[in-house]
């Protein structure tokens, strides 16, 4: 039997993130455990990772510990790696030393010039071209995108530079100085870049397609970061909208043997070659129903041949509660969530006083508290609306309703009288 080639598809690590403040640390490093298992138990090829390695630009040192002490395991497992930024990393600070961890196997694609640079695989059926387009802000990178595969700037014209690729593997053609070796149609690289993350990402596919029909490769995975069509999105993910436009078309992706998306967080399929891994975490609430989870990926000769979903280990559940505080804290049916993240909301006609410190001694790791009584009807109006015609008390004393949904007694509304008049006294004093 021809053994085909195996990729482990993964993305939005957000190293050094943490969850309303809850340290993530522990969550993240026994889901690198588990990739770790994965990569060296399924014999993996490639892993790749599609972005948003880091949370932060200017990751904490306990993030870039746990992203180094990572690749140095999954290098030793003999699988290839190749990683691109996404838009929450600085593509400067993720690539540094690429060329030299390229040629460990560990493969680096944060910079725009190279995005028609692959990295080389081979295996039964044949050579493998994988091409990792970086996150690309659009108006930051039109410029840039123009030599992205002139063969004067990119260091993929002279095999020789390219540590990626292995000279026996590549498919025998022309110099690039050929005439022979270039498309019959304009270079890519000559075309104007149309605005937008459509415009961009679609000359960034077609400089890909340019290479790879060059150097007659038949298939051909792209790695990229952004929002395609038909993903469902999440709170967690940061707005890469452009002009209220952030989407673009997946028909840009037409063509490819395997596409491994990054950005959005939950793990989706919008065509059999074509998906998201998603966050191996749950990173907001309104994820707290995902499965989270990584891909395997097979290739055979004609491209996708299976896409097997390998779920992440579950560190701590996400759950979203409502209701009234003596039944969240009396009632039976809530001690399942005893052990999990909670995000509460409170249903009761007057704000609970002490509510949080008795929800924390039943859920521990409760996260969020909202008040949301039932029936309240929410004024509508502006604050210059709700404040016309009422005197310091009356004012005083809406908000005393407004924060517990319940009017100022008449010791309240006495105790606020006095303050006034203290405060009052006070300035005529001072005058």
């Amino acid at each position: 039997m021809v053994r085909a080639m195996l990729m482990l598809h993964t993305s939005d690590w957000h190293l050094g993130r943490s969850l309303h403040r809850a340290d993530l640390r522990a969550a993240q490093a026994a889901f690198l455990d588990h990739l770790v298992a994965t990569v060296r138990t399924e014999k993996i090829d490639v892993v790749l990772v599609a972005g948003d390695v880091y949370d932060r630009a200017v990751p904490p040192v306990h993030a870039v510990e746990l992203c180094e002490d990572a690749l140095l395991r999954l290098h030793a497992t003999g699988a290839r790696i190749v990683l691109i930024s996404g838009n929450h990393d600085s593509a400067r600070r993720l690539g540094f030393g690429g060329g030299l961890l390229d040629k460990a196997g560990v493969h680096l694609r944060t910079r725009v010039a190279t995005l028609a640079r692959p990295v080389l695989l081979e295996d039964a059926h044949g050579p493998v071209a994988v091409y990792g387009v970086p996150y690309l802000e659009p108006d930051a990178v039109r410029d840039e995108l123009l030599s992205a595969s002139d063969p004067a700037s990119d260091p993929a014209s002279d095999p020789a530079s390219d540590p990626a690729s292995d000279p026996a593997s590549e498919p025998a053609s022309e110099p690039a100085s050929e005439p022979a070796s270039e498309p019959a149609s304009e270079p890519a690289s000559a075309q104007p870049v149309p605005r937008g993350h459509a415009g961009v990402l679609g000359h960034a596919v077609r400089c890909i397609q340019a290479d790879a029909e060059a150097r007659g490769v038949r298939r051909r995975v792209v790695m990229a970061h952004g929002w395609v069509s038909g993903g469902a999105v999440s709170d967690s993910e940061r707005d890469i909208t452009v002009g209220g436009v952030g989407q673009v078309p997946a028909e840009l992706f037409a063509g490819f043997s395997y596409v491994a998306l990054g950005h959005l967080h939950g793990q989706q399929t919008l065509a059999r070659h074509l998906r998201y891994s998603g966050s191996p975490l749950p990173y907001s609430f309104s994820e707290a129903a995902h499965h989270k989870g990584s891909w395997l990926v097979e290739l055979d000769a004609q491209g996708t041949k299976r896409a097997e979903r390998v779920p992440a280990p579950v560190y701590r559940r996400l759950s979203v509660l409502r209701g009234r505080l003596p039944d969240l804290l009396g009632s039976a049916a809530y001690a399942r969530y005893a052990g999990d993240f909670v995000s509460v909301a409170l249903t009761d006609a007057a704000r609970p006083e002490g509510a949080m410190d008795a929800l924390r001694a039943r859920f521990p790791h409760i996260l969020v508290l909202t008040f949301e009584p039932e029936g309240a009807v929410p004024d509508r109006r502006g604050y210059r609306a709700i404040l016309a015609g009422r005197d310091d008390l009356a004012i005083a004393a809406e908000f005393v309703r407004h924060v517990r949904n319940a009017p100022a007694t008449g010791g309240e509304q006495h105790l606020l009288a006095r303050a006034f008049e203290a405060v009052r006294a006070h300035e005529q004093a001072e005058d």
